[in-house]
């Protein structure tokens, strides 16, 4: 008589075991998709910012592009420096990208115009 009394007192643990799994995997993604985005974003701003530094200095690395714009103006010839930056995404739940079919990496570019020496 005791161990059906036992059995009524548990009632319920087995369901919110069950509902915890799949809520706790959910969680786990969505805080995966907020750290790559976060991530994203502080790369553009890296990437923007070094794109920006660089097209001022005239240094060009051989990862860049440098873009030249002509006009039939005579002044109006300008050059764009186009930095590439990629970064590999940590993964907080593992098996996701390869059940997805991508790959964890951000890349971004960083856009400037380059400032004319005279």
């Amino acid at each position: 008589m005791l161990f059906p009394k036992k059995l009524r007192q548990d009632e319920g643990n087995v369901e919110s075991a069950l509902v915890l799994i799949p809520l706790l995997i959910l969680f786990m993604i969505s805080v995966e998709l907020i750290v790559a985005t976060n991530l994203r974003n502080s790369d553009f701003a890296l990437a923007q910012a070094d794109a920006s530094r660089r097209a001022i200095s005239g240094e060009v690395r051989a990862s860049d592009q440098v873009i030249e714009l002509d006009s039939p103006d005579s002044f109006a010839h300008m050059k764009v420096l186009v930095s590439h930056r990629k970064h590999s995404l940590p993964q907080l739940v593992p098996g996701l990208m390869s059940l997805i079919g991508g790959h964890a990496v951000v890349e971004v570019n960083g856009v400037a115009v380059m400032e004319t020496l005279n």
